[in-house]
């Protein structure tokens, strides 16, 4: 069956795409790292952007944090929303303004983060309209990005099927996720350098972006 020529629905990532909570948890990470005595490097951070929490976990305990997965995730996702609340919601460059842009066109959507589901809807609730039809957060899906499965569980909760929609991430992880799912996939750089491929498309930012961007993306895509 071939695909729609519009978006059913448009899917995002959370953490460097939609906001730019990255050197949040960054501090968080190089905090935790150092109370256990351990060293954690700005490289060490980038090699984690995009991954999921429980899987980083592993990373922390490798780096001598002497934490169970759990504490450690609840302990990095707490001192990052701290940050939040007394620093605010940090937007990426006109990705607010795409996504309502999104919404007036009526058109569904999901935000597919690996984030925990307290801390995505401690960020949505920072947008001034109805953002988000679904949340799909690292704490329920059975498997992280770079696995298919989140943005699966996204398309199967809005209704429709993950080929008919577009994803937009910001990291190789997600990336890999989302083509995986058979999304149409936008690549949009932020604390890390992507790579071309046929398999996703580039844009340099969401600034200046409207849906109509993404319907021409959708319909040259499914062309």
């Amino acid at each position: 069956m071939p695909v729609t020529a519009f978006p059913s629905a448009v899917l995002f990532d959370m953490d460097g795409t939609l906001v730019d909570t990255e050197p949040y948890w960054m501090q968080a990470e190089t905090e935790l790292v150092h109370e256990h005595g351990g060293s954690w490097t700005h490289d060490d951070a980038l090699i984690l952007v995009g991954s999921g929490l429980w899987e980083s976990a592993k990373v922390f305990q490798q780096h001598g944090v002497d934490l169970d997965a759990d504490t450690i995730v609840a302990t990095l996702t707490r001192r990052v929303q701290q940050q939040l609340d007394e620093h605010g919601v940090p937007w990426r460059p006109g990705a607010k303004e795409l996504l309502l842009d999104i919404r007036q066109h009526g058109v569904k959507t999901a935000l597919v983060t690996m984030s925990i589901r307290d801390m995505a809807e401690q960020i949505v609730g920072h947008i001034p309209f109805e953002g988000f039809d679904v949340l799909v957060t690292g704490d329920e899906v059975e498997r992280p990005k770079p696995f298919a499965d989140p943005y699966l569980d996204a398309a199967r909760l809005l209704g429709v099927r993950a080929q008919d929609c577009i994803a937009i991430e910001d990291s190789m992880n997600g990336l890999a996720s989302a083509v995986a799912a058979g999304t149409v996939a936008i690549g949009v750089p932020h604390m890390i350098p992507l790579p071309e491929s046929d398999e996703h498309t580039l844009w340099p930012t969401l600034d200046g972006r409207t849906f109509t961007d993404l319907a021409a993306l959708f319909e040259e895509r499914a062309a």
